[in-house]
């Protein structure tokens, strides 16, 4: 179903055997017969945010979805006087997600009508909105704008992150302008939904922490050997269980690369490969060291961007940041940042900062000052584009 002034923006008339139902055909009360599906059909393609490689339309069942949406409605506590933000577009999995907990729960979703930050701070407190879900560049954004960083929004009871890693002290100062509100921090996929989650109760101790699995996952962590790491090593994050989709649309090598055989149970159990690296503390909780496609090799040491952001935004300095490799002929790789300073940040400072908190081989060799960095539709960093303008 779309809208004929939808349809009106498409470049082109999109090629397809379905009925494309215009809404405005549709008369008021009108009831449409329902079709009976399996919960192995297909419901939906989501294509990813194209932040890593080249967009991948992910197919994904009634089942996958409903296990995604009653899951997570549920460690939520999400609840039918719920108001919660429809701040991300619903063509991404954790978008779809809030609007769909709200048709599970009876809740309402609030969309706001501006994109700029100050307004919609005072849309969700206009709106009494009660549920907030963000992904990082977005939160870094927030946290600058005066109406929502000033004084809690007495309404907000529950804050998500999804859709990468939100740095230690971000997440700090989350706490300290809404501290009355509970802070879920999520590790997922468009492959999978979602995957980890990290309960309010234990941020203040692990806030770099992507917590344990959710209900109905298992996730492993991997060597390159397809064996279980110890506690404290790192390898690659594979989830198994019955949010794990169907595989990508009219792709079946990269369907075979992603969705394989689950590494301890056999063939007869289909496991996603995440590439992303991570590592399984001695308590059970699971920490994001970087993509394995995005590590950095340099000067024999693997590094991940994410632990080099974590410390740049420590530092004040900074609103948000990219770090990134070039090859190097001396070191094998270089490491360069990309950051938008703070109103009072300075580079010599936070320069110096680098110096004293990381190891050598860890510190930046490049850190260039942006005005903006570019993002895609989901509110993500898309490095794609960065690196496209800085070739200009």
């Amino acid at each position: 179903m779309t809208s004929a002034a939808m349809r009106a923006r498409v470049h082109r008339e999109v090629q397809t055997s379905a009925v494309v139902l215009e809404a405005e055909s549709v008369a008021p009360g009108a009831e449409l017969e329902p079709l009976a599906r399996q919960l192995s059909d297909a419901a939906q393609i989501t294509y990813t945010s194209g932040s890593t490689g080249m967009p991948k339309g992910v197919v994904a069942s009634h089942g996958n979805v409903w296990a995604a949406i009653e899951t997570v409605a549920a460690y939520l506590g999400i609840r039918e006087d719920d108001r919660i933000a429809g701040l991300l577009p619903i063509s991404g999995v954790f978008g779809a997600n809030q609007m769909l907990c709200a048709v599970l729960t009876g809740a309402t979703l609030v969309v706001p009508k501006s994109s700029i930050m100050n307004q919609v701070a005072a849309e969700l407190r206009e709106y009494g909105t009660t549920v907030l879900a963000a992904v990082p560049p977005l939160w870094m954004q927030l946290l600058q704008a005066p109406v929502f960083a000033a004084e809690p929004i007495p309404t907000l009871r529950i804050l998500q992150n999804a859709g990468g890693h939100l740095a230690p002290a971000a997440v700090t100062q989350l706490r300290e302008v809404q501290p009355q509100a509970g802070i879920f921090l999520q590790y997922g996929m468009t492959e999978v939904f979602r995957s980890t989650f990290l309960p309010p109760e234990e941020v203040a101790g692990r806030p770099g922490c992507m917590g344990r699995a959710m209900a109905g996952a298992e996730i492993l962590v991997i060597r390159e050997d397809g064996t279980e790491c110890d506690a404290g090593e790192v390898g690659e994050l594979v989830h198994a269980g019955p949010t794990v989709t169907q595989g990508y649309w009219n792709d079946p090598d990269r369907t075979a690369d992603v969705y394989r055989a689950h590494p301890v149970r056999g063939a007869g159990v289909r496991a996603v490969y995440s590439g992303d690296m991570v590592r399984r503390d001695a308590d059970g909780f699971f920490h994001f060291v970087g993509r394995r496609d995005r590590m950095i090799k340099t000067l024999g040491y693997r590094v991940g961007p994410d632990e080099v952001l974590d410390v740049l935004y420590s530092s004040g300095q900074i609103t948000e940041g990219i770090v990134t490799a070039v090859e190097d002929a001396e070191r094998g790789q270089r490491i360069v940042a990309y950051v938008v300073l703070a109103p009072d940040g300075a580079l010599q400072t936070l320069r110096q900062y680098c110096r004293a908190e990381l190891p050598r081989y860890m510190q930046p060799n490049e850190i260039t000052a942006l005005t903006d960095l570019p993002k895609l539709a989901n509110g993500k960093h898309d490095l794609h584009a960065l690196r496209d303008a800085l070739a200009v």
